[in-house]
């Protein structure tokens, strides 16, 4: 059991921090709102509060609903990895365990330090407090002090640490205020105050209570909250939401960014006018942060991207920050491209795009499952939309991924720059297009829906450093994008070092990781043979043998660069019989939860046989050409810890090639588990 143990140990540590490729918004597997970035240790570290769909204890199904944070981290503005749950409302020794109340946070740096602060409503009484975790690193582990921070009654702090190491601490209640901090950055700096607490209608006037700070003075009448605070150069800004509309006669308009500036971190402040305007489709709130990273200023905000018919489900977003000369901020436009050069190695969400000829449109793929995120529609030859800042300095002999729909015979360019740029890659839609180059994957690979596929080309050309990609449509239909990728031609496979990390099943829960013998030479003229008892025979034989030959035989570890093990090509590239060759390849399957009713789905060119923990599993007998799922195994559950799975492949004078997954009862693949080799 022990080495089990070590198995799940690794298992969680390894899920627990995964990577999330986006551009706006830039959380792809949850709501984000209310974010606040910093730069800490050369990375932005990302604190948003986290909106969930209300749960049945929570009374107000149409409200915002918040149960714990989750801190993420990036070096590009593009790639975040998600460090898990960092405080829960169950965990707060003062807050109410079920309030769903933790609203905009923020975290500073201070005495080799990292103060986490954050709202929630008290056991007792009615309004919110502020509380305070403290950690040794920006992403924690955070330990909480036992009581809010006293005189601080409201939502939504932000502290401003300036140049000399002072502190203060902005936050929301009855208007913005602020106050300077301790220098142990947990108590207010100055006395409190008797302050007498405005009466909700419907309830009981409340005793006054003891308030510190003051309230910031200077800035525009109407609906304020969320205050941000920053310091460049020699001014201070104080930004915030603003309601700038007439809420009069129970109008409801919706929230701009806004600011103000001073030479002092507590005014009195200077408005100067807005950042962003109001959100066009009406999304009521807007939050925010500003940093500066690398040279560039940007703006985190949060919209209801992925929730269009609830605006109380959030998702983040940035923008880049320009300033004038005497410091006031140029106001900002959303955008869908957002920020961040990415790689052409990297899933790039093209449906993201810069500019596009006016008939685009963009829709969500999935008004169910939103976080499936849009597709871009061009409906017409002529059609073009355009997707900035792609690097290709990491391509070197490349070829195009494409995630699309369209019609049979359609046909679109991937171009450079411009509607009439050179062309990188042209795809014509028909299912009986080969490639024109060999060793790259199938051209076209269908989902579930057997509508969006998966489509390669060759290059023809390829870019050098950093450009723009433009899609054209050359047909006459209509075809919708999701998501582009560049690749290096696949070296087939890689070694894995010793002791390298557990690997995940790919996006279509295929297993690329494998323990593999070098092959042996068997006299077989043709595959017709590859009878039910004649495999049997074989495979029960080769099986006898294997203590042996695991002993002598040359095993290697390998991940293969594409879903499918290409058998062949291990056989060729040390220097073994790449026709009438058998083959044993090995994998441990490692899952911390139950996996009920799951199926071995495989297809080898040639015949094989399937094992799972020493049982057999899956025959695939007679003249086979390797395809998917082309045979699937009775139903079973795997318990949680580590499975073995065997396979033996035979072929004749065929390429050898297999593919593996897990799916579930209705053919999806099944990818909450991690491979190693043996």
């Amino acid at each position: 059991m022990k080495y089990q143990r070590t198995i799940l140990s690794t298992l969680v540590l390894f899920v627990a921090a995964v990577a999330a490729t986006a551009q706006n918004p830039v959380i792809r597997d949850q709501f984000t709102a209310d974010p606040t970035a910093r730069v800490f240790n050369n990375k932005v570290y990302l604190y948003p509060s986290h909106d969930i769909v209300p749960p049945a204890d929570f009374a107000r199904k149409d409200w915002f609903c918040m149960a714990d944070y989750h801190v993420f981290s990036s070096e590009n503005l593009t790639d975040w990895t998600d460090h898990g749950m960092i405080i829960s409302q169950q965990a707060v020794p003062w807050g109410k365990a079920d309030g769903y109340s933790m609203w905009a946070p923020d975290c500073v740096s201070k005495n080799g330090k990292y103060y986490f602060y954050f709202p929630n409503g008290p056991k007792s009484g009615r309004g919110f407090a502020i509380g305070v975790a403290v950690a040794d690193r920006p992403e924690g582990p955070f330990k909480l002090e036992q009581e809010p921070i006293k005189g601080v009654s409201g939502i939504d702090p932000c502290v401003l640490v300036d140049k000399d190491g002072s502190a203060y601490i902005y936050w929301s209640g009855m208007g913005i205020r602020g106050a300077k901090l301790k220098d142990n950055m947990l108590e207010l700096d100055g006395e409190l105050r008797e302050m007498k607490m405005p009466r909700r209608e419907g309830q009981p006037e409340m005793p006054p209570m003891m308030v510190g700070g003051e309230q910031m003075e200077g800035l525009p009448e109407g609906f304020k909250e969320g205050p941000f605070a920053f310091r460049r150069g020699d001014w201070y800004y104080l930004t915030f939401p603003w309601v700038r509309g007439d809420t009069s006669n129970g109008k409801n308009p919706t929230e701009t960014l806004a600011y103000a500036m001073s030479k002092s971190p507590l005014g009195p402040w200077d408005f100067k006018g807005i950042i962003m305007a109001e959100h066009a489709n009406q999304c009521w709130t807007n939050h925010h942060s500003l940093v500066e990273y690398r040279g560039q200023w940007y703006l985190f905000y949060h919209h209801n991207d992925f929730s269009p018919r609830d605006d109380k489900r959030r998702s983040v977003c940035i923008e880049k920050v320009s300033f004038n000369n005497d410091g006031t901020i140029q106001e900002v436009k959303p955008t869908m491209r957002g920020v961040g050069i990415n790689q052409a190695t990297e899933k790039i969400e093209i449906d993201r795009y810069s500019t596009a000829s006016t008939e685009v449109t963009t829709e969500l793929i999935d008004t169910v499952n939103t976080f499936r995120s849009y597709q871009a529609t061009l409906p017409k030859k002529g059609s073009w939309l355009k997707y900035d800042g792609v690097d290709f300095s990491c391509i070197t002999d490349g070829y195009l991924v494409v995630g699309a729909k369209a019609a049979d015979n359609t046909e679109f360019c991937i171009r450079e720059k411009s509607a009439k740029g050179k062309i990188l890659a042209r795809i014509k839609m028909t299912v009986k297009s080969e490639m024109t180059r060999p060793g790259m994957p199938t051209p076209f690979r269908r989902d579930q829906s057997n509508q969006w596929m998966t489509m390669t080309a060759a290059l023809d050309y390829t870019p050098n450093g950093v450009t723009d990609l433009v899609i054209t449509n050359e047909g006459n239909a209509a075809v919708s994008f999701d998501w582009v990728q560049f690749k290096n031609r696949p070296k087939y496979f890689t070694p894995v070092a010793k002791g390298a990390a557990p690997l995940q099943p790919d996006e279509q829960g295929f297993i690329h990781r494998w323990h593999m013998m070098e092959p042996s030479a068997v006299d077989i003229r043709s595959n017709v043979i590859f009878t039910d008892s004649w495999l049997r025979t074989k495979f029960t034989d080769e099986l006898a043998q294997l203590p042996k030959q695991q002993k002598k035989a040359k095993w290697y570890n390998l991940d293969s660069d594409t879903y499918n093990m290409k058998l062949f090509r291990f056989a060729e590239k040390y220097g073994k019989q790449t026709y009438g060759s058998f083959y044993w390849v090995e994998t441990v399957i490692m899952n911390t939860e139950e996996l009920q009713d799951v199926r071995l789905a495989c297809g080898s060119n040639g015949a094989s046989m399937w094992w799972l923990d020493g049982e057999e599993v899956l025959l695939l007998e007679g003249d086979r050409r390797m395809v998917e799922d082309d045979g699937t195994s009775r139903r079973f559950t795997l318990k949680p810890g580590s499975h073995v799975l065997r396979g033996a492949i035979i072929n004749g004078p065929g390429l050898a090639d297999m593919c593996v997954r897990f799916i579930d009862e209705k053919g999806n693949p099944v990818k909450n588990y991690l491979i190693n080799a043996q």
